[in-house]
């Protein structure tokens, strides 16, 4: 089991990592973590850990995490965005077709709202792309 493991462990936080450095290679055959650093992936801040020095092969690993883990990001964004457009058709159907008085009496008017804003900022980015082209 110990050879499949990695040599770094990154403990995701809430704005990037907790970084691990994994160890197997001791006398009672134990998984050891050692905490390396501390990463921000907001503003790419790489924090030694304690008064540790990071190795380069360290730095390298963690650039390498943090730009995977930008992608994955962006490309849960993305999904995220598509989804709430099926949300939205999801949500027509119901109303056309199940809602009563009272659900759509509670809904709304903070649907009508959501979507006024939604709308207004995309007219808005359309308009600035457009003028950006020309």
């Amino acid at each position: 089991m110990s050879a499949d493991l990695p040599d770094y462990y990154f403990r995701v936080r809430e704005n990037g990592a907790a970084v691990f450095r994994v160890d197997t290679e001791n006398r009672q055959r134990r998984i050891e973590m050692d905490q390396i650093a501390v990463i921000n992936i907001k503003n790419g801040e790489v924090k030694p850990h304690g008064d540790r020095e990071l190795s380069e092969a360290d730095v390298a690993r963690i650039q390498d995490w943090m730009a995977h883990r930008t992608a994955l990001l962006a490309q849960r964004d993305i999904d995220d965005i598509h989804r709430a457009v099926d949300y939205l058709n999801i949500t027509t159907q119901w109303v056309q077709s199940k809602a009563s008085d009272e659900q759509l009496e509670d809904v709304t008017d903070a649907l009508l709202l959501a979507m006024h804003d939604l709308r207004s900022v995309l007219v808005r980015k359309k308009a600035d792309r457009l003028l950006d082209k020309s």
